[in-house]
């Protein structure tokens, strides 16, 4: 199958990703009395990790089946990810396993 916009793939995430991610919880955590008065929203969320999985809405398909898209994280907030490839291990993209009934 290829790729298309609109669809959801899974994505590995790396350390990288995790450390922006968590590093822009804990600012949202240390600036919340400020960011509560102005009525800007916070990021939020449990902590991210290298090698956790979450679902990925492609954004942009590129040629030889790269993506972009937006990460759905567990928490209130998104990270928006490119030109991954299709694959096994961190930062790449695959197809949801079929569950069976």
């Amino acid at each position: 199958m290829k790729p298309s916009i609109g669809r959801i793939v899974h994505y590995t995430i790396t350390a990288t990703d995790a450390n922006q991610i968590n590093r822009r919880r804990t600012d949202a955590r240390e600036s919340q009395a400020a960011s509560l008065a102005s009525g800007a929203v916070i990021h939020s969320g449990n902590e991210a990790e290298a090698g956790e999985v979450y679902p990925l809405l492609v954004t942009r398909v590129w040629p030889n089946q790269l993506v972009n898209g937006q990460l759905f994280l567990d928490g209130n907030d998104t990270l928006w990810v490119t030109s991954v490839q299709e694959g096994e291990g961190e930062r790449t993209w695959c197809w949801p396993p079929r569950v069976e009934a």
